[in-house]
């Protein structure tokens, strides 16, 4: 099944590990409440989840068991392609980030490098890179490599032609735009670094990061590309108004790609697109 050009890949990334529940107390944190998000999302227009869990007091784990749980209960209660995030927070050791794959997810995101995060360090060193990498490839695990920055896209040529073509055989990024210390979230920004993917690219989305939204998802739609939304990238609607659930973020951007003919992709099409219903260990570049 080939995916038709006119789909519009949106992931919804709910929750983060930045913000704090005492200060957005809307965020979903328990399992409860990021199963009902997913469950509202998908029926919104969303096709996969990306997902960063809490524990009981509300902070970032990378506990196994709470990632299991969280995998089987949207898996359970959606058909959502559901992603977990191998960045964990910013204080996360790199020997926890690689059991995150033990969770048996769809998908994990890949970062390509390390990138000051604001006033913290997002630590990715070129050996965790290539370990995980060939750890997703072994799994079948189907990779999101996240480009905080134009080395970082220089990097994942560096990665591809080393080790080849991940799980499914198909390439998918995402340019994650705004961050204090990685790309602008301009236009300008997002052309440039689409205009450096590797060849072997299938399919790539944008995230726009705080007021840097709009203007990302616009400038994305316009070259063609897919989007990720959600509460842990931005917790404003406008200035001065809150985000409330998740699904608003989604549905806004379903009315964008309305404006330009796209529609929402199906779970299942989100799967064709990633290669996840095909996931097999890896070939190489060219086979």
């Amino acid at each position: 099944m080939r995916v038709p050009d006119d789909r519009l890949l949106i992931t919804v990334a709910p929750t983060g590990a930045e913000t704090a529940k005492a200060d957005c107390p809307q965020l979903p944190t328990t399992l409860e409440e990021q199963v009902a998000t997913a469950v509202e999302c998908q029926a919104a227009g969303a096709a996969m989840i990306h997902l960063h869990i809490r524990d009981d007091e509300h902070r970032p784990t990378l506990e196994l068991a709470r990632l299991k749980d969280a995998v089987d209960g949207i898996r359970e209660a959606t058909e959502l392609v559901v992603q977990l995030s191998t960045g964990g927070s910013v204080h996360d050791p790199l020997d926890a980030r690689l059991k995150v794959l033990d969770a048996e997810p769809d998908s994990c995101s890949l970062t390509m490098g390390t990138t000051n995060f604001g006033d913290d360090v997002f630590l990715n060193p070129w050996p965790f890179v290539c370990e995980l990498y060939q750890l997703s490839q072994e799994r079948g695990v189907v990779p999101e490599f996240e480009l905080f920055d134009l080395g970082q896209v220089h990097a994942l040529h560096r990665l591809l032609d080393k080790y080849g073509l991940p799980a499914g055989g198909k390439v998918h990024c995402d340019l994650v735009m705004g961050v204090p210390g990685g790309m602008n979230g301009t236009a300008d920004s997002l052309v440039a670094a689409v205009a450096a993917l590797p060849d072997v690219t299938t399919s790539w989305s944008a995230t726009g990061i705080g007021r840097s939204t709009l203007a990302v998802a616009l400038a994305a739609l316009s070259k063609g590309g897919h989007l990720r939304v959600g509460m842990e990238d931005v917790l404003t609607l406008s200035r001065g108004v809150p985000v409330e659930s998740n699904r608003q973020l989604v549905e806004r951007v379903v009315e964008l790609g309305r404006i330009v003919q796209r529609t929402p992709m199906t779970p299942a099409e989100c799967r064709e697109l990633l290669g996840t219903s095909t996931a097999v260990p890896a070939g190489t570049v060219g086979d």
